[in-house]
């Protein structure tokens, strides 16, 4: 569904991605690992539209993304924080991309107002739909956030530390409300995250970032008994504190 075929990327150049490949097949979900200034965030800009690679293609469904606006992509990237508008309440905000897709006449607006439902409900959300973002919770925000990404279907969701924020309950909470999302909605994505067992929760399929060079694994196990993941040595840590 997504193939990426050596991207680049240099800013005063100094490299920041280094001819990067990989694939990406339907309804799964590749965790990067990487510390800051890996080139994590970069890489979801390229393949969101927000960044030129120098060289290098992007595709999506066998069809070359590179001179494809990011508005035309149907490419979500999620950050950190939730950008919420804060004029529009709950149910507002996440149904402004149907609204955005300009439908008209009764049934259309019969057919938002069932959809948006439906999903706070999913999040939730249900008992917050009019409540305006400045009254509910940081981990709210983020349901929030994620249902205007998903209502719209997107092809592709880029989730660049959607947790970095949040308290570790909440971000347990979230971890598991997302997976649930993640197949209930058969959604393909990129989870880019800077910690270890979030890569390995979130991911069907894992990767490394150092240095702006992408390492893929064929598997869980292929990931953890690599030295350069750190996957190994953290679950030593934990095994060693609890004995």
């Amino acid at each position: 569904m997504l193939e990426v075929k050596n991207i680049s990327k240099s800013y005063q150049n100094k490299i920041i991605l280094d001819k990067i490949s990989f694939q990406l097949t339907q309804n799964k979900i590749l965790s990067i690992l990487g510390k800051s200034g890996s080139g994590k965030t970069t890489l979801l800009k390229v393949l969101a539209g927000l960044e030129t690679p120098d060289q290098g293609q992007v595709l999506v469904d066998n069809q070359i993304m590179n001179k494809v606006p990011a508005h035309q992509r149907k490419i979500v990237y999620l950050y950190q924080e939730s950008l919420l508008f804060p004029h529009l309440n709950v149910f507002d905000n996440v149904a402004f991309g149907l609204r955005l897709q300009k439908h008209r006449g009764k049934s259309q607006k019969e057919a938002i107002q069932q959809k948006t439902e439906g999903l706070l409900e999913a999040l939730g959300l249900a008992n917050e739909a009019h409540k305006m973002p400045y009254e509910i919770s940081g981990g709210q925000k983020q349901r929030v956030s994620f249902g205007r990404a998903l209502i719209i279907k997107p092809r592709l969701l880029l989730l660049d530390e959607p947790f970095g924020n949040l308290d570790p309950d909440t971000r347990q909470q979230m971890q598991q409300l997302l997976k649930s999302m993640i197949a209930q909605y058969q959604i393909t994505g990129l989870f880019v995250t800077h910690d270890i067992k979030e890569a390995l929760l979130m991911g069907n399929q894992v990767a490394l970032m150092q240095q702006g060079c992408l390492h893929t694994f064929s598997s869980m196990e292929e990931f953890i008994a690599n030295k350069q993941t750190g996957a190994q040595a953290e679950m030593e840590f934990w095994k060693n504190l609890q004995g």
